[in-house]
């Protein structure tokens, strides 16, 4: 078919040319009215064509790259977000909050020297059985960022009262101060308080109920003494036989058990005030009864199916519970060997198990801290690994808080130990940075640290 040509009109060459004055207005409004519906029409035309486009490009599950041709473009419906729930309201103002807080401990570690930095990644214990110039010169002199206690430094209400307070005011920046506080046999408030349930207890009642009561007393009586930090509950699946189970600090032999008793104990202990710590990251629970990592080098001869499968599904789950209550403020990593996943190192000095599994896989963005360091079980290719050299090699793997020096002296040579591997790149101040962030955020979020920008920021 030949091209059209264009139509050309001239003054007399049609009958059209020739109209009347009278008949002028209404003609012109005739050819203002079409041109206008023809544009209309156009307008539609494309935005019909392009909401279509940009439904399929924007919000279709699988995008195509071939041309879409024209005959095969359908009119489809506008795309109407539907409204959000209130749990994800919730979960936004959540994400929002930490993002915050987290913007805010940044701009605080910015500001930090490195003596104090580095100083906010240790939790430290100490030997005497109240407050003493040793502790003061690791609270205050050196900066830890946390102190745990036990069951020789906790003698009475009042005297726990007062060297608790006497921390928090010497130290550098308010601490963590923590207790293994289980129940029955791990139960460092037994000179204070009476004997409360086991995890084992606690399962065989059958009772969310009782969960959520012995929750709520753990988080009244370690606030009673100035304590703010559980490392509690075991999220370990084992059976009776085993090393956790056999102590009765298992709250089940299934996954499901465990988060069914754990997850009302959480959300009392911490509605209650206190900071909880699930342990112990990738799991105990198969680790035979005579394997005590505190005396003894603990190998999981697991696949990875059955890692996966049983042992990692509580902190996976309780990582992303929906209830912010039943979050754990802390994950506690621990020294076992899994040669099916890390032949090389034990799980709490593999960046394959704390970064590569805890961080990226799961999801987890907050406070990681070691095992204590000192125990038997940390060792390398059959050798024990020393304190200090452990502590470097934990914050590479990924830990954020370092459970291990006893004393001023221990703490100073892992200081040094941590100068040095900034110095030589063994360690990069970025993760260090990301370490005592991790931290800081963790105190903002629970309340220890004004959420305000540093002085002069």
């Amino acid at each position: 078919m030949p091209p059209v040509e264009p139509v050309t009109t001239t003054p007399g060459n049609t009958a059209q040319s020739q109209v009347t004055s009278s008949q002028l207005p209404g003609r012109r409004r005739r050819r203002q009215t079409k041109p206008l519906l023809l544009l209309a029409l156009v307008v539609l035309l494309l935005l019909s064509i392009g909401g279509s486009i940009l439904g399929q490009r924007y919000y279709s599950p699988e995008v195509s790259t071939t041309p879409v041709a024209k005959t095969t473009i359908k009119k489809t419906t506008a795309f109407v977000a539907p409204p959000l729930s209130s749990q994800q309201i919730d979960d936004l103002r959540h994400l929002s909050t930490h993002m915050q807080d987290r913007q805010l401990a940044y701009l605080s570690v910015a500001r930090m020297s490195l003596a104090e930095e580095i100083g906010q990644v240790m939790m430290v214990e100490y030997q005497e059985n109240s407050y003493s110039p040793d502790l003061d010169a690791m609270v205050h002199d050196m900066h830890a960022g946390g102190v745990i206690m036990y069951q020789r430094q906790i003698n009475t209400l009042a005297q726990t009262r007062a060297d608790t307070a006497r921390m928090q005011k010497r130290a550098t920046f308010p601490l963590l101060i923590s207790a293994d506080e289980e129940g029955w046999n791990v139960h460092r408030l037994t000179n204070i308080y009476p004997p409360r349930l086991s995890a084992r207890d606690i399962h065989d009642s059958g009772s969310t109920t009782v969960a959520a009561r012995e929750g709520t007393k753990v988080a009244h009586d370690l606030l009673s003494v100035g304590i703010n930090t559980n490392f509690a509950p075991d999220v370990d699946v084992s059976s009776n036989d085993g090393y956790i189970g056999w102590d009765q600090r298992s709250f089940g032999s299934t996954a499901a058990d465990v988060i069914k008793y754990v997850g009302p104990y959480m959300k009392a202990m911490q509605t209650g005030g206190v900071i909880a710590t699930v342990k112990h990251f990738p799991g105990l629970g198969s680790a035979p009864k005579t394997t005590d990592p505190h005396a003894v080098f603990v190998t999981i001869n697991e696949t990875k199916q059955q890692l996966y499968d049983k042992d990692l599904l509580p902190f996976e789950h309780f990582i992303h519970a929906s209830d912010k209550m039943e979050q754990p403020g802390i994950v506690m990593t621990t020294d076992e060997f899994v040669p099916s996943i890390d032949p090389t190192y034990i799980s709490e000095l593999s960046p394959t198990f704390v970064t590569d599994i805890l961080r990226k896989q799961i999801g987890y963005n907050g406070v990681i801290v070691t095992d204590a360091l000192t125990m038997l079980g940390v060792q390398v290719n059959g050798q024990h690994v020393p304190l200090a050299d452990a502590g470097v090699m934990a914050l590479k793997a990924g830990n954020d808080l370092l459970l291990g020096p006893q004393n001023a002296a221990e703490m100073r040579v892992m200081v040094t130990a941590i100068e040095n591997a900034l110095k030589n790149g063994a360690l990069s101040k970025s993760r260090l940075d990301d370490a005592a962030t991790h931290i800081l955020t963790l105190k903002m979020e629970r309340g220890l640290v004004p959420a305000v920008p540093p002085a002069n920021s």
